[in-house]
């Protein structure tokens, strides 16, 4: 995370009576504060807002899979060279190659100190509890893959996710029809027959999950294609027509130049790419290999590059060099907010004070959109005027009402927290860039 150095630009205090909008009990003291930093841009943006300037304006944003810091830089080395809107995608099949928390790590520091628009997102989330786990991370927009089960329970599956995400404001892409693998290191995680997409079942889709993206099969694999690859234009036009929403395709390694411009031609705004990053990566340590190359650094040597040149190539053909000026208008930014609580308590001792933070610690982290809970107790040496705090930080705005209400922060404000913390005051921090 960069460094914060707030700057108040508005202050206002009273009592929670006196801010009906605003979301804690009426005894609650409030402080709102509206802060910046004094460090370089964070540039992450509302995935939704970000592909749908794409739908609108007739191109593609690259969702390009990274599985290591050599990829991670490369991408964003081709996003700002090209000056375009970039996602940033890690997908759960490709967990056993890194650990995900800490590449988490890396790419919300990528995306934070970007001049270009960024979005991260979850690629093939495989349940409700790793989409959970992907926001709290910091990814801001995720998908479910539940496209190798039956109809209704792709729907299900896929409802549970949208009903929890959108309460926090992530978007969400699901996928209907099934995109095999065919060749490739990731291609045996998609076993079976391509099963395509129909228009009336994807308008069903949209209606019964409201995803805000929606993949679909219609003549791609996962991997490497074998032969010309034969993609259903027709059959994309009509669910384009239909949906009006952006549409996604899983596969795009191996189509031609004129098959990528017909995608985004009818409606795709949203192209995962990763085998041919990956076969450029591995071309790069073959060729270091043959010429002598020994020890890890000189085998990866240039690797970097050989991404960057990849995801340049394709933004490019895709058309989204140098729309990130227009999409950092045209999306809204995404905020983190602190939530700060400074306090005493009454009638507990040193000892029941730290089991009651806690315990807070426990119920609180675990509700969907907080990525982190931490307490503190006051340095000063004599008499200050609260002696705890809670640092709260959701992963934007509409998480505030969404924690406000949610069972375990009632039930732990109400049973253990309020009634010995009578003397507090509460601060909301929104981080501007």
């Amino acid at each position: 995370m960069a460094r914060l150095q707030f700057r108040i630009a508005s202050y206002r205090q009273g009592t929670a009576s006196q801010f009906p909008g605003f979301h804690y009990s009426a005894t609650d003291k409030i402080l709102l504060f509206r802060t910046r930093t004094e460090e370089t841009p964070m540039p992450l943006v509302n995935m939704k807002d970000m592909l749908r300037h794409a739908h609108d304006h007739g191109y593609a944003v690259g969702a390009f899979d990274l599985v290591s810091l050599d990829f991670l830089e490369g991408i964003m080395m081709a996003a700002e060279k090209t000056r375009a809107p970039v996602i940033l995608s890690l997908a759960e099949s490709h967990f056993e190659y890194y650990d995900f928390e800490l590449l988490m790590r890396a790419t919300t520091a990528a995306a934070e100190r970007a001049s270009v628009p960024v979005a991260i997102h979850l690629d093939h989330g495989e349940s409700l509890r790793s989409v959970v786990t992907g926001i709290r991370l910091g990814c801001n927009g995720v998908m479910v893959d539940a496209s190798h089960h039956p109809f209704e329970e792709n729907v299900r599956i896929t409802k549970e996710v949208t009903d929890l995400a959108h309460a926090i404001g992530v978007p969400v892409e699901g996928e209907l029809g099934y995109v095999p693998g065919v060749e490739g290191e990731d291609a045996e995680k998609h076993p079976g027959e391509i099963r395509y997409t129909t228009p009336e079942e994807a308008a069903r889709y949209v209606e019964a999950t409201s995803i805000d993206f929606l993949a679909v099969s219609i003549g791609t694999v996962h991997g490497r294609m074998k032969g010309t690859p034969k993609l259903d234009f027709g059959r994309l036009a009509e669910i384009n027509a239909r949906l009006g929403i952006p549409l996604v395709i899983h596969g795009g390694t191996g189509l031609s130049d004129e098959q990528f411009r017909a995608l985004v031609k009818n409606g795709v705004s949203k192209i995962n790419y990763y085998t041919a990053l990956s076969d450029a990566a591995a071309r790069v340590v073959h060729e270091n290999a043959r010429r002598g190359a020994r020890g890890y650094t000189a085998l990866a040597s240039g690797v970097r590059q050989a991404i960057a040149e990849e995801c340049t190539r394709m933004i490019r053909l895709w058309g989204g060099e140098n729309r990130a000026e227009e999409v950092l208008s045209a999306a809204r930014p995404w905020r983190n907010v602190m939530h700060v609580i400074e306090y005493n308590v009454e009638g507990l001792d040193e000892a029941g004070a730290a089991r009651l933070r806690a315990k807070g610690r426990e119920a609180l982290s675990r509700i969907p959109g907080v990525m982190a809970v931490e307490t503190g107790v006051a340095i000063q040496p004599e008499d200050p005027p609260y002696r705890y705090a809670w640092l709260v930080r959701f992963c934007q705005p509409q998480v505030i009402a969404y924690y406000r209400d949610h069972p375990l922060h009632v039930e732990y404000a109400d049973r253990h927290f309020r009634p010995v913390a009578g003397n507090r005051v509460t601060i909301d921090f929104e981080l501007d860039e």
